[in-house]
């Protein structure tokens, strides 16, 4: 049976367009400009923190969170960045009794945002938060140990390969790809999304009906 349900949150949850056009706007940059090198370093398989590199040699991202902090532009997003599925489907999933998460790598920042916005979820918690990042293994190995439920009875959905849908498979959960934003538009058709992702979905909309069918069927066996 299906008893969790956890979900990334950059593109998952979240459209992150107003985040990283202020990031090309703190670079001095047009936020075409960037969005177009973004794509293009996803698309060869670098880390997107090379993007900054290409504007601004020896970036580094932390100091630079806390420089624009201390210059009164923190990264911030809010209820008008969630995508519109997103709570009709979190909530869907709870009223069927399903424990519905969300982790994933993002700042201490972040995970006060995120419940701030008070989300249909039971658990919430960030890579800062745990000391440990995606794809680690102790990241998902954690998530397994805060769910109320064994690794195969979790679905992870997330919009990545390498960081979401891979070691979550690694770690025994089931997992759902999201085809949306950069990394899910992009690498949509890579061989590995048919290999290691149980469902590949275009909306979390999806989700209620998945897991409501898996469990019927499983039910009646």
């Amino acid at each position: 049976m299906i008893s969790a349900v956890v979900f990334d949150v950059g593109e998952t949850l979240v459209d992150e367009t107003r985040e990283y056009g202020t990031w090309a706007d703190w670079l001095g940059v047009p936020r075409h400009t960037f969005a177009s090198v973004f794509g293009a370093i996803i698309a060869t398989g670098q880390d997107y923190r090379e993007a900054f590199q290409v504007f601004r040699p020896g970036f580094d991202l932390a100091e630079e969170r806390e420089a624009r902090a201390a210059a009164g532009q923190p990264e911030a997003y809010g209820e008008d960045d969630l995508y519109p599925d997103v709570r009709p489907s979190l909530s869907k999933l709870r009223d069927m009794g399903v424990w519905v998460g969300i982790v994933g790598n993002q700042t201490v920042r972040s995970g006060r945002i995120l419940r701030s916005l008070q989300l249909p979820t039971d658990f919430i918690a960030t890579s800062d938060d745990w000391g440990v990042e995606k794809p680690s293994p102790e990241f998902f190995d954690k998530l397994v140990e805060v769910a109320p439920c064994d690794a195969h009875q979790i679905v992870y959905v997330g919009d990545r390969i390498d960081n979401d849908v891979a070691p979550a498979k690694v770690a025994g959960m089931r997992t759902a790809y999201l085809q949306r934003g950069p990394w899910g538009w992009i690498h949509r058709d890579k061989p590995e999304v048919a290999q290691l992702s149980d469902w590949k979905i275009r909306d979390l909309s999806e989700l209620p009906e998945i897991v409501g069918r898996e469990n019927t069927s499983l039910a009646n066996e």
